[in-house]
């Protein structure tokens, strides 16, 4: 068989996945003294742990951000589900690794190792029919709007404003900062923002879950009467369904609550639309179980009339989410787009506030820059020539 390339590959239906390899990289922050801070942690660097499937002489990558132990899982559980079976169907083989992770742990780490080898499956796919991964997805969109994502709570104030409203003269008209660690500091930054920004720009916080319930509504009234925020994610912990509602019914009504970054399965996603928890709903395709995750997830979006936002990892995203319904935006997050021009080559920037997928490149269009990879290699072998 040739593919649309010009290239010849075995038919799909022959191909098999011969193996499976993972590397992890490391890349420290570009924060204050090394430092990013948001309402709820502090860290000095952001670990991708990327997965090769290899198979027809063709090789799919996929990857998240974790912690490294997140390689152990892909090695012990997920990849001998998968090595030897055929890969012309990526959600037949996301629904064996499901089967054979159920007493190792399917949330968290389980997730992300499942979103990483998922990924990889459909860009292995799409690679061996030599098409883009969004020409292989039932895609609604050929572009996914942006908004900026960054504003890190240890960020001294030039460094806050300039960082938002160079977004904002990218042609980016929504921009996020992290509030909540210290509430009292709020009013400034937001201030020293809402400034530099002006007034067009759709101004968005995220408390990563800081606040108590009280305290939380108390800031959702501040935040829209006095800056104009419309987007108030994760304002309690993702877990308190009953506060994220109360703060859906009880705040300013252009201010929504939003929250799902931290959904790890289908239940996850129905517990958040149950009332509903959230005003736009949220997923994240390096956790949420990969590209078969986002279509399960888009369809529950679409049948609670909820909008779906897309959760940071911009180059897959910029796939992926062209295939929900109704989509609204992706967080274009300053560490995950330091980290994959680092690291990938085939990366897209924004244009008109907006990531097109490359179409003149099969899967998702990234080859890894292995050279410059691996000072920050942390787990793996650097493959060979």
């Amino acid at each position: 068989m040739t593919s649309p390339t010009g290239q010849d590959t075995p038919a799909l239906d022959e191909c098999v996945v011969d193996a499976v390899d993972v590397h992890a990289f490391e890349v420290p922050t570009d924060g204050p003294e090394g430092r990013e801070q948001d309402g709820t942690l502090e860290w000095d660097a952001t670990t991708l742990v990327l997965v090769r499937v290899h198979a027809g002489g063709r090789t799919g990558l996929g990857y998240t951000y974790g912690d490294v132990s997140v390689g152990s899982f892909v090695h012990s559980v997920l990849g001998p589900a998968v090595k030897g079976r055929p890969v012309s169907s990526p959600p037949a083989l996301w629904e064996r690794m499901g089967a054979r992770m159920r007493n190792a742990g399917r949330p968290g780490v389980g997730a992300m190792a499942l979103s990483a080898v998922d990924v990889a499956l459909w860009d292995l796919k799409a690679r061996l029919l030599g098409l883009p991964l969004v020409h292989l997805l039932p895609a609604h969109h050929d572009r996914v709007p942006v908004y900026g994502s960054g504003g890190f709570t240890n960020y001294p104030l030039d460094r806050l404003t300039d960082q938002l409203a160079g977004w904002v003269r990218q042609g980016i008209g929504r921009v996020k900062l992290k509030t909540s660690r210290d509430p009292e500091a709020d009013p400034r930054r937001l201030t020293a923002v809402r400034r530099a920004v002006g007034d067009a720009p759709e101004l968005f916080t995220d408390a990563n879950g800081a606040l108590g319930r009280k305290e939380a509504l108390y800031w959702a009234h501040r935040f829209h009467d006095e800056w104009d925020v419309r987007w108030f994610e994760e304002p309690v912990a993702s877990a308190d369904l009953e506060g994220l509602r109360m703060l859906r019914e009880r705040g300013p009504a252009r201010l929504e609550i939003t929250a799902g970054e931290y959904a790890f399965t289908a239940q996850d996603f129905a517990n958040l639309t149950e009332g509903p928890a959230v005003d736009c709903l949220q997923a994240d395709v390096t956790r949420c179980g990969g590209v078969t995750g986002v279509l399960e997830v888009a369809g529950l979006s679409a049948a609670r009339h909820l909008d779906l936002s897309a959760h940071c990892a911009p180059a897959v995203s910029a796939h992926a989410f062209c295939a929900v319904r109704r989509l609204r935006h992706l967080e274009y997050f300053h560490d995950h787009v330091r980290v994959e021009r680092l690291l990938f080559d085939g990366v897209p920037s924004p244009e008109g506030g907006a990531l097109r997928p490359d179409t003149s490149r099969p899967g998702l269009g990234l080859e890894v820059r292995w050279a410059d990879a691996e000072p920050y290699r942390v787990h793996g072998v650097r493959p060979p020539r």
